[in-house]
């Protein structure tokens, strides 16, 4: 698979704390393997796949940290990473 970071992915991913940088990576080397590991939590986010047309998931990096994304074809791409208002259309 293919990773892509939206613009917003990192512009957001640049304005973390260091520990959520490094909670960040942390996750990204399972995430590069298996985006549907367990150890991610990943789970679909109902309302802004409607509103999107697409499936769209959520991987939980921390309490309140996610980053959002989803598959197109053999491309995953990161949409944003946030808190929780990254779920909002």
């Amino acid at each position: 698979m293919i990773f892509k970071g939206s613009e917003t992915f990192w512009r957001n991913f640049y304005r973390l704390s260091s520990d959520q940088k490094a909670s960040a990576r942390k996750a990204w080397v399972i995430f590069k393997k298996d985006p549907f590991d367990p150890r991610l939590r990943t789970h679909k986010i109902h309302r802004l796949s409607a509103a999107l047309g697409q499936t769209v998931f959520a991987i939980e990096l921390e309490k309140d940290l996610r980053v959002v994304f989803y598959i197109d074809r053999d491309i995953v791409r990161t949409v944003d990473i946030g808190s929780h208002d990254v779920y909002k259309p």
